[in-house]
């Protein structure tokens, strides 16, 4: 049997939902954090909902199931479309605390339900079922206006299927076009390699540390995660801080494991994860139109699927930190520079036919040097 053919939990309706509905300002609580869990078909995306769903972990979880596809489109989906457009199905309430529902046009809305109701959420999972690129929906989860800030983007999560992971990646390799295993790797924070006893039992080797090398060569940012039918520990896939500005010890981490990767090495242009530093300030908005250029115009014909940064600016005492998805991004200050830290810039791209020379020599017109 399918991990995704897994039965739903036993759930009770919850009958009287307006009585649960009521007028809560958004900054009564800090904002709830919303995970995005994706993957192909069959790689275990229902088992770890399920997983999260019947452990009793003490927290009071919500989980969205989204049926809209790429025929209805993000953006659609996103807009509350009012009462008479049958939007959100039945919330159910379970034996651990958590709520989940369906929702088949406006996630917005159900967002909006779900942070008024009168029991504070901890957490909210968002299992994409007819969403193969996450990157539409995670733009909109994590700069929406609509939302006032009652609810952030905590992490996008990739399930994978460790035993057909390598034919999917093949599928289209030496073409101009990626399967959907490529985006959905290049877009998390967290990957899930699943059903690892599988492959194990095939007596294959080191094929999951050859596997483990393929998605950091895709996405060198995320963690990875091995696990059999997705039981794995919350506190490594809930509260991530992903897209959090005040969570930069984490991505400084990460920007350091990265600092050395490099393309110049590669033949091929397929979806990779590179690493470029500035040691001179560089000015904002210098930085700023250069992005766009990138994000926005596409100027050097690279495709840009994610980027993280921190920046040391001109005129500024503040570490600040860059984060992009496609062309979503955002600059904002962290903290101070510490006295005895080297105020570099450093930079992580993940994308398709990267060019490394020209990321660099674009980024150094941005210097103060430059004015």
């Amino acid at each position: 049997m399918e991990d995704d053919e897994d039965e739903p939990p036993l759930a009770v309706a919850i009958t009287a939902t307006v009585d649960h509905v009521i007028s809560q300002p958004s900054d009564t609580f800090p904002p709830v954090g919303v995970t995005v869990i994706t993957g192909y078909l069959g790689a275990g995306k229902s088992t770890l909902v399920n997983h999260i769903l019947k452990t009793q972990h003490g927290k009071r979880i919500a989980v969205i199931l989204n049926e809209f596809g790429e025929e209805i489109g993000v953006e659609r989906a996103m807009i509350n479309e009012g009462e008479e457009g049958g939007l959100v199905e039945e919330w159910v309430e379970l034996d651990n605390g958590c709520i989940c529902c369906t929702v088949k046009h406006s996630l917005v809305q159900a967002l909006e339900q779900l942070v008024q109701r009168k029991e504070r959420l901890d957490h909210i999972l968002l299992e994409t079922t007819g969403l193969a690129n996450p990157a539409p929906l995670a733009s909109v989860l994590w700069l929406d206006d609509q939302l006032e800030s009652a609810v952030k983007l905590d992490s996008i999560i990739t399930v994978i299927d460790a035993k057909n992971l390598r034919h999917q990646l093949n599928l289209h390799r030496d073409s101009s076009s990626f399967p959907e295993a490529y985006l959905q790797i290049a877009f998390a924070d967290v990957v899930i390699l699943n059903k690892v006893d599988q492959v194990m039992a095939d007596d294959s080797g080191n094929i999951l540390e050859e596997l483990e090398k393929e998605i950091r060569d895709i996405n060198s940012l995320a963690s990875i995660i091995r696990s059999t039918r997705c039981q794995v520990e919350l506190s490594k896939i809930l509260d991530c801080q992903a897209y959090d500005a005040s969570h930069v010890a984490h991505l400084e981490a990460l920007l350091e494991q990265n600092k050395s990767l490099t393309t110049r090495e590669l033949h091929d242009s397929g979806v990779r994860t590179l690493c470029i530093c500035e040691l001179k300030k560089i000015d904002l908005d210098k930085v700023r139109m250069w992005l766009e250029e990138i994000l926005w115009d596409k100027k050097y014909g690279m495709d840009v699927y994610r980027c993280k940064g921190v920046l040391s600016i001109v005129n500024s005492d503040q570490l600040h930190t860059l984060q992009a998805v496609r062309e979503i991004y955002e600059i904002v200050p962290a903290r101070k520079w510490r006295t005895d830290e080297s105020q570099l810039n450093k930079i992580v791209f993940i994308g398709k036919l990267l060019n490394e020379e020209v990321l660099y020599d674009s980024l150094r017109a941005c210097t103060v040097d430059n004015y």
